[in-house]
């Protein structure tokens, strides 16, 4: 039997709860639509007028003769800095109000902890309003600017996602339609709809990184980043074994030879800027599941190694966005691809293999392979006359005892473009922290009798191992600028973010693309 499936406008006497019913094409019931509203409010030192309200915020309370005010000073700690309060039927359009603390009026760069508090208490406050909203059946959200538009966005269309793809449909938590709420302000908007992008991308990166091994092979991320990319315009070309074996990639290979599943390299091409100008080459690490080949991992949460192709989804990310808000830059994207699996194909500890460069390697660890595929890649990307060659990786498990959660390590010959990649991640709220690539480190790995390099420092120190890393990677780059992101510490939850939920977290996207649209509007340069 057909059903037959209506959708009405229901004026109601609640209030203007907008409701709306639509007919359900599993049960025939009616669900109800419930619109709400967020705004924010800031602290102050005035002991006898203790918060101030947002400008989107005054006007609400004006229309509800200071309704809204009285409340917000009865809910007192319950709308400081990060905490939000739901507020019923005050009298306005929106019989359903969730407001949340902004922290001081002004608040900007902080020296000391790197990072805009103005743009991130915002991003939080968004996060937290919106989520409130959701648990008590709101379904379309209005959210006011907070006086940064872009940080409200972002925070909101963060907040909202969950990876919940594997979860009975009955059981997923539902999320609400997202809308900016405020005066027509085409800057404004323009703003708004800059941070919703940003924040997609890095709900690109997390559903990719987050997806099972079984489900997000090297295969299927090269047809799942093709089927994203080319609709907006990117090029996407997949190679496959044969070519880099075309390419003496037997480093990238030697990874590989332990799985079934094929390697696959892919190779992204985003045009914003005149082809006279040189591009930026963003390689990203694509280990789609890392059990440490024969140098096996603990078992103990090896189940998160499905994110070990963090840096490879950070780059599709990155053009995506740079592709969705046409930012005039040209941009590569380079992602070998592969498992790092034990089997009796593997590579072995000791085995020796060249990279595409014609440098031998002693594979002394198995389960420093990300390195390893890097190698190839980077020197791949000296085939194109880049102006700067930034990789993303998870490398290596130091860097989250160097830097825990708080931020990614970066390794640069370039004091110019970590400046401006320092700038972008204390404005996106996700810092980067740089780290040294010296002599030093660098002896680790070429002090070998037998071969140009091993892929992981010998000798009784075992301290240093992000170093190290970045120093056997230096030995790749291209001439010229380049900067290494080590973003290890930082691929799963480990902050008490509110915008950001179990699970990968798709970090540094939003610090990349701020970093490269940056470089759109100055003009990359250097100094």
């Amino acid at each position: 039997m057909t059903m037959f499936v209506a959708t009405f406008r229901v004026l109601t006497r609640s209030r203007g709860w907008k409701l709306y019913s639509r007919m359900s094409t599993v049960t025939g019931e009616f669900i109800k639509e419930k619109t709400g509203l967020v705004l924010g409010v800031y602290t102050t030192d005035d002991d006898a007028e203790r918060f101030k309200l947002t400008s989107a915020a005054q006007k609400l309370n004006e229309k509800t003769s200071g309704a809204l005010l009285e409340h917000i000073k009865l809910a007192g700690a319950g709308v400081k800095k990060g905490k939000g309060q739901v507020f019923y039927k005050l009298g306005s359009q929106f019989p359903v109000i969730a407001v949340v603390g902004l922290g001081k009026e002004g608040a900007g760069y902080n020296e000391e902890e790197d990072i805009d508090e103005g743009q991130e208490n915002v991003r939080i406050g968004a996060a937290v309003g919106c989520k409130k909203l959701q648990e008590v059946g709101v379904t379309k959200i209005l959210l006011e600017g907070m006086g940064k538009p872009e940080a409200a966005a972002e925070g909101a269309t963060l907040g909202l996602w969950l990876y919940q793809v594997f979860k009975n449909k009955i059981k997923q938590k539902k999320a609400p339609q997202l809308e900016f709420y405020g005066e027509e302000n085409l800057e404004e908007r323009a703003a708004w709809e800059k941070g919703v992008i940003k924040a997609q991308a890095q709900n690109v990166a997390r559903n990719l990184a987050d997806t099972p091994a079984n489900r997000m092979t090297p295969t299927i991320f090269a047809q799942s980043t093709s089927e994203l990319l080319t609709a907006h315009g990117v090029k996407v070309t997949v190679r496959d074994k044969s070519w880099a074996e075309s390419k003496q990639m037997g480093s990238f290979l030697s990874v590989a030879r332990g799985s079934a599943e094929p390697p696959v390299f892919l190779e992204l091409h985003y045009s914003g800027a005149p082809k006279q100008e040189k591009p930026i080459a963003l390689v990203g690490k694509g280990v789609t599941f890392d059990s440490g080949g024969i140098s096996l991992k603990p078992s103990a949460n090896m189940d998160e190694m499905r994110g070990d192709m963090g840096g490879a989804a950070c780059v599709v990310a990155t053009l995506y966005a740079a592709a969705a808000l046409k930012l005039n830059v040209n941009l590569i994207g380079l992602i070998p691809l592969t498992e790092n699996l034990p089997s009796g194909s593997a590579t072995k500890p000791g085995d020796v293999v060249y990279a595409m460069n014609g440098k031998s390697i002693i594979v002394d660890n198995t389960d420093a392979e990300g390195r390893l595929i890097l190698a190839d890649a980077l020197c791949y990307a000296q085939e194109f006359d880049t102006q700067l060659t930034v990789d993303i990786a998870t490398l290596t498990g130091a860097i989250r005892i160097a830097l825990g959660g708080a931020a990614a390590g970066v390794f640069s010959n370039s004091t110019h473009f970590f400046k401006k990649l320092r700038q972008a991640g204390a404005l996106s709220g996700d810092r980067v922290w740089r780290l040294p690539l010296w002599e030093y480190y660098s002896k680790k790995v070429t002090d070998s009798a037998s071969s140009d390099l091993v892929n992981i420092a010998r000798g009784s120190s075992t301290g240093g191992g992000s170093c190290t890393a970045a120093a056997f990677l230096k030995e790749f780059v291209p001439k010229g600028d380049w900067m290494h992101v080590d973003i290890a510490g930082i691929m799963g939850t480990s902050e008490n973010l509110p915008y950001l939920s179990k699970g990968m977290t798709g970090r540094p996207t939003r610090t990349l693309v701020e970093f490269i649209s940056s470089l759109s509007k100055s003009g990359a340069g250097t100094s």
